[in-house]
């Protein structure tokens, strides 16, 4: 469970990587900027989706417990 967490955590760390080569760049490359968009995109995605899984996940256990105090 800890490779996911830290999954995510990679993953948006990557994602403020990007941030902060646009914010610092005072010259950008149009292909560079554009490969780093596709990059940020891919990740968001990936992200969405693994968030929705936690959130599944975290739904599941609340049903277990609410199941087990009837």
């Amino acid at each position: 469970m800890t490779e996911k967490k830290d999954t995510i955590q990679t993953q948006l760390k990557e994602l403020e990587a990007i941030a902060e080569w646009f914010e610092k760049g005072e010259e950008l490359d149009v292909e560079e900027g554009l490969s780093k968009v596709k990059q940020g995109a891919a990740l968001v995605k990936k992200l969405k989706a693994r968030i929705r899984e936690v959130e599944n996940e975290f739904r599941e256990i609340e049903a277990d417990l609410t199941e087990e105090e009837k």
